[in-house]
């Protein structure tokens, strides 16, 4: 399976098992387009007619060019067939068992009530609390006892708002590097935050214990504080740029990400991109919201091509920045065209409900922290483990095989099916499909593959 498209002035074909990508000029563009549709003599006939008085396209080239795209369907570089399928089950149950992450709910509860929060301003539908040192260090007990050989394991501080429980924080922390050696283990942690509650000790600690900060703002002001509020109405942008600037700076600019999220208010989200590039920020991720579809925040139909030029933009933008030495990431646009994910990674996706857990403030575990709350999800708990094998069962079978609308789809060894929870939310069923979700996938990859081509090529 091939995918054609043409972005940026490249005309890109990607063929879709063996991850190779080809920019290729106009007229090996429409042979490879026709390569499996008509004979050679006819597709030689047909692009001579099409080109004729091109100097450049001659028979004779494009009799050339044939033989290049049959070299690279020999070498398994064009049309290759899709060969992973009878791996999606094996692979999956090789790591039957072993976890590689928590997102540890260290509080839920917030300072802020964002009308948009899919986790209902921290409460995840319940009752608001927050996590005990006991049930943190059960949870770190757990993933360790549950990971098997692998060596390094995650952990993400998440709420609500994390720092409302920094002690805990703090002495979970000190808890897992005075086990880990013994252990054979390394955690890596990562923090999420508002950052209303940053300081200079949390500045200190951040930067010393967390592989990866993530930082909440929406952009520009207008935006941000249309939807980050406190409880008495008001906005947080002016209070939490500066201390995301400083937190920023003293991390070196590095191991961080500027997480934002888009709406209907917003559709235009480059603008937002573009505030935060102005305050210095260079790591960057702006999210579609997640909420229901008669929501006010929800994306609509009309929205859609707006978003989808904004993704062009974008990639437009970050080459422009590249090329005059100011170069920044976004998450969705990181692609490794040399080599990326392995291919269990491509089939199975994120691992929730099986490699990945969440953990209430009560040692309840998820599948991921978009299911908490949920109660016919939950999993088990961390001091007797996965009980309702049933749900995980379901999870661990959801590769990108599981759903029929994937196997046509150019995507899917990028996405690995999509989220779960995406899904579920859209569906009623984690084997579902957000068709909305998708199109904006596809979109990201495009621009991503494009943006990562002319970088190889030298072309920034």
């Amino acid at each position: 399976m091939i995918h054609q498209y043409q972005l940026g002035g490249y005309n890109i074909v990607l063929d879709v098992c063996s991850g190779s990508v080809h920019v290729v000029d106009a007229a090996a563009y429409d042979m490879i387009a026709l390569y499996e549709q008509k004979p050679r003599a006819e597709i030689i006939a047909e692009l001579s007619a099409k080109y004729a008085g091109d100097p450049e396209v001659t028979p004779e080239e494009l009799e050339a060019c044939y033989d290049d795209i049959t070299a690279l369907k020999d070498a398994g570089k064009l049309f290759t067939p899709d060969t992973f399928e009878p791996l999606a089950g094996e692979l999956k149950a090789k790591t039957a068992g072993v976890v590689k992450a928590l997102c540890l709910h260290i509080a839920h509860t917030c300072n802020l009530n964002c009308s948009y929060c899919f986790a209902s301003q921290g409460k995840y539908h319940g009752d608001r609390a927050v996590m005990s040192f006991e049930v943190g260090r059960q949870a770190l007990d757990f993933l360790v006892a549950h990971s098997g050989k692998r060596r390094n394991l995650e952990v993400d501080f998440f709420g609500g708002e994390p720092l409302m429980n920094f002690q805990v924080v703090k002495d979970l922390v000190a808890y897992a590097r005075s086990i880990e050696k013994a252990a054979g283990k390394n955690f890596r942690f990562t923090l999420t935050t508002n950052g209303l509650l940053i300081d200079d000790e949390v500045i200190d600690f951040a930067n010393r214990e967390c592989s990866n900060v993530v930082l909440s703002l929406d952009g520009r002001k207008e935006i941000h504080d249309r939807f980050r509020v406190d409880y008495a109405g008001n906005g947080s942008w002016e209070r939490i740029v500066p201390k995301f600037q400083k937190l920023v700076t003293a991390r070196g600019g590095k191991n961080y990400y500027m997480r934002g999220t888009f709406t209907h208010a917003n559709p235009d989200f480059l603008k937002d991109i573009e505030v935060m590039l102005g305050l210095g920020f260079r790591e960057l991720s702006m999210e579609p919201v997640v909420c229901a579809a008669d929501d006010p925040s929800a994306l609509t139909d009309e929205d859609l091509p707006v978003v989808m030029e904004q993704y062009e933009l974008l990639a437009e933008k970050m080459l422009a920045c590249e090329k005059a030495g100011e170069p920044f990431t976004f998450y969705h646009y990181m692609l490794d065209l040399t080599g990326g994910p392995c291919i269990y990674k491509r089939i199975s996706g994120c691992g929730s409900g099986t490699e990945y857990m969440a953990v209430t403030p009560w040692g309840d575990l998820y599948p991921c922290h978009q299911f908490v709350g949920e109660e016919k999800f939950r999993l088990g708990d961390i001091w007797t483990g996965v009980t309702n094998t049933a749900v995980q069962d379901e999870f661990a079978a959801c590769n990108v095989y599981a759903r029929p609308e994937c196997r046509d789809c150019w995507a899917r060894l990028y996405c690995s099916g999509g989220c779960a929870a995406n899904a579920y939310h859209a569906t009623g069923s984690v084997r579902g499909v957000y068709e909305y979700g998708c199109k904006l996938f596809r979109k990201r990859m495009e621009c991503a593959i494009m943006v990562a081509a002319a970088k190889q090529l030298g072309d920034v």
